[in-house]
């Protein structure tokens, strides 16, 4: 099977397989909805954008895959691939290897994707190359609700910066800080005169989702998590989700406590787009009187074909 990119013609296919995509970016999935839903066809077709989506035909059998890229970020995320029915077929490694090549010419270095760890497509990634770093739930929050002395949140200034990036080289590890970057701004909710609690946020028009770091040392997490909910802007109703990686899994123990509601597990899965490669090349330098200097060795990232 050959991948080739999405075009209008392909509109009609998109439309018979918008009920069987499956997410691999829960975020985006909980935030914007079906990703093959009517509001978003037309950011397919954006030029200006680093969404690209490929399709795969042979045989009477279509395969469906998208790829996403923000600039400024050295990492890519796969949408969703669909239609769900063919998660197994042997086409669809070579369509997740196709749009990994896509990335590759935006320049980023890792490709991310989340998906259920008893999905078929786990098989499928990791034929392609992707590897298990981390594992995550998200859990629905949306009922839970604060006591009157519930600590309060605040929205974040850009004072908090120094300590909102500390926290995050404290808590998450420094493999994973490659794909999860520093904060580059002050934006969320901070803990009223706490520097150890801070959640992102990240609204759309089908939910919001919580993305906190919180410090181990931090104590009465379940009351800080109850009063986050009493103190999310402009919330209307919306469904709100708070994603926990594996490095803060002890989060969960507080969210059973409050009654949360967790989904399946996923497993947060990462692809290297680059390696490093090492080549001799003599430096010229000054060379003192019975001092030898051997070639430097010069480390380049040479992108994987």
């Amino acid at each position: 099977m050959t991948s080739r990119p999405l075009d209008f013609l392909d509109l009609p296919t998109l439309i018979r397989y918008r009920g069987e995509a499956v997410s691999l970016n829960s975020t985006r999935l909980l935030t914007r909805g079906n990703p093959l839903g009517a509001a978003g066809f037309l950011s397919y077709f954006n030029p200006a954008r680093h969404l690209y989506t490929a399709i795969n035909q042979d045989n009477g059998t279509t395969l469906i895959g998208s790829i996403l890229h923000t600039n400024g970020d050295l990492f890519a995320r796969l949408v969703y691939i669909a239609p769900s029915a063919q998660l197994s077929h042997p086409g669809l490694t070579p369509l997740i290897e196709h749009l990994a090549a896509e990335a590759g010419k935006w320049g980023a270095f890792h490709i991310l994707a989340e998906i259920d760890e008893d999905s078929d497509a786990f098989t499928a990634l990791r034929t392609a190359g992707f590897s298990v770093y981390a594992w995550q739930r998200m859990w629905d929050v949306s009922h839970i609700t604060s006591g009157a002395a519930s600590p309060g949140w605040i929205k974040t200034q850009s004072t908090d910066l120094p300590a909102i990036q500390s926290l995050h080289h404290q808590i998450v590890p420094p493999l994973l800080q490659p794909v999860e970057p520093t904060p580059r701004r002050a934006a969320g909710l901070v803990c009223s005169n706490e520097a150890k609690c801070f959640v992102n946020l990240t609204y759309g028009a089908q939910g919001i989702v919580l993305a906190p770091l919180i410090h181990p040392e931090v104590t009465s997490v379940a009351d800080r998590l109850a009063g986050l909910l009493d103190h999310l802007p402009d919330r209307r109703n919306r469904p709100v989700y708070l994603c926990v990686r594996s490095y803060q899994a002890w989060l969960e123990s507080a969210l059973e406590d409050l009654g949360g509601r967790p989904s399946e597990r996923q497993a947060v899965m990462m692809k290297h787009l680059a390696h490093m490669v090492k080549d001799e090349q003599t430096v010229l330098a000054a060379n003192p009187a019975g001092v030898s200097i051997q070639p430097s060795r010069v480390s380049h990232i040479k992108p994987r074909k």
